[in-house]
């Protein structure tokens, strides 16, 4: 009697063609297995993915909640002075009262008010009440660095100091603070006065357009 094949495992197969049929369905199964678990690979990574991609949207969500907002009288300041210290610091902040389509950006309508008032009586070749650069208190600007301080927040109110450093020699302790004060309208915060001090004395936008009218 002929002796029986055997496989690798040590049972025993009959035919030659059950053998080939075994053999084929055994690879058959292995492929559905291996269809099954790429398919299976496939939705799992597809689900990380978008977990991934949720917790990320919802993390930028919070961090740009958390941000101030745009209006924010701290916001405003800080932006103007952000692009007065870009580069070299010396651009100033005349980007600020350069015409009147920037004065009705920032300031109070009353403020840009009196400053037309002002403008409108200087004489033709003079230069006007404001020769300087009251952002920087300077005719030269030179600001390396700021630090912006909220020094009153009220509903409708607020009053931010702005404390600069230059590249070259320190000025006096009040000439490097400049401060804000700010009123709200409608939605808006707008700058309603600039002040500071130069060799210690003190000034006020308002008070010298006020007092350029008088003359």
């Amino acid at each position: 009697m002929p002796a029986r094949a055997r496989t690798s495992h040590g049972g025993s197969i009959g035919a030659k063609k059950f053998r080939r049929e075994d053999r084929t369905l055994v690879v058959y199964k292995r492929v559905t297995i291996d269809v099954l678990g790429v398919f299976m690979l496939t939705r799992r990574n597809l689900l990380l993915t978008s977990l991934t991609g949720l917790l990320v949207a919802t993390e930028f969500g919070r961090t740009h909640a958390q941000s101030p907002a745009p209006n924010d009288p701290v916001a405003i300041i800080t932006a103007i002075y952000a692009r007065v210290a870009k580069g070299k610091g010396d651009g100033g902040g005349g980007f600020v009262v350069e015409n009147k389509v920037a004065k009705t950006k920032y300031l109070s309508r009353s403020l840009v008010q009196l400053w037309a008032k002002a403008d409108a009586h200087t004489p033709k070749d003079d230069v006007g009440p404001i020769d300087f650069d009251p952002v920087t208190n300077s005719q030269d600007p030179d600001v390396k660095s700021f630090k912006v301080d909220a020094e009153k927040l009220e509903a409708d109110k607020a009053l931010i100091a702005v404390t600069m450093t230059g590249h070259g020699a320190p000025r006096k302790a009040k000439d490097q603070v400049v401060r804000y004060e700010l009123m709200r309208e409608g939605k808006d915060w707008k700058i309603d006065d600039i002040k500071g001090a130069s060799d210690g004395e003190p000034w006020s936008i308002r008070a010298m357009l006020t007092d350029s009218l008088k003359n």
